[in-house]
């Protein structure tokens, strides 16, 4: 079985010290973090890809995933690793049509077997499960079970995220579930990134 990774999600604001932080928990989480989504919302593109650029420098840096939420105009401006669709944000065919091969694309699945399915069937890298527990980052109605999890690592190659709420005390059933991949944005920038990292990595382990 193999272990469980972090994919840390970043909070809204990523000015200021953020590129500091970032990297500090990219050290801290060297073999565990093995991706970084960045998710800012409401910046025109030319904002977001000046916010995005240190960030991306610091992934590659430490041999990091970059993946940018919802836009893929931006993902192909930066050349970023991936990026993410949730359900309203288009369609995997023709994201992976105007990105090419080597981009990475994830869906959020909800708590769907059948979403999950068709994101698999379209080409998807990966899909995500969520939120398995209330989110200070993102509302969501859909709560999945950690089954789900199993249903999928059992049946499926491609790689499943857990997200929702996530936190070293409540992982653990994730992770014994199947998830490939936690991923967290409160549990870690909502306090010293350093500190929870380690946390999750005990936890994960």
């Amino acid at each position: 079985m193999p272990d469980c990774q972090l994919y840390l999600i970043s909070p809204l604001d990523v000015g200021g010290d953020f590129p500091q932080r970032l990297d500090r928990a990219l050290v801290a989480g060297e073999g565990l973090v093995t991706a970084f989504q960045f998710r800012v919302k409401g910046l025109d593109q030319h904002e977001a890809a000046r916010l995005a650029q240190p960030l991306l420098e610091i992934c590659q840096a430490r041999d990091v995933a970059f993946i940018v939420n919802d836009d893929v105009a931006l993902a192909r401006r930066l050349k970023a690793d991936g990026v993410h669709l949730g359900q309203g944000d288009g369609d995997v065919r023709e994201a992976r049509e105007e990105l090419g091969r080597e981009m990475q694309i994830g869906v959020t699945c909800h708590a769907s077997r059948h979403l999950a399915m068709e994101a698999g069937e379209a080409g998807a890298d990966y899909v995500a499960f969520g939120a398995f527990f209330p989110s200070e980052t993102k509302a969501s109605e859909h709560r999945p079970e950690p089954e789900l999890l199993e249903f999928w690592s059992d049946l499926f190659e491609i790689p499943c995220v857990a997200i929702g709420g996530i936190t070293p005390g409540n992982c653990r059933p994730l992770v014994e579930a199947g998830a490939d991949f936690l991923a967290v944005s409160h549990a870690v920038w909502g306090g010293d990134e350093v500190v929870a990292i380690e946390a999750f990595r005990k936890a994960t382990r």
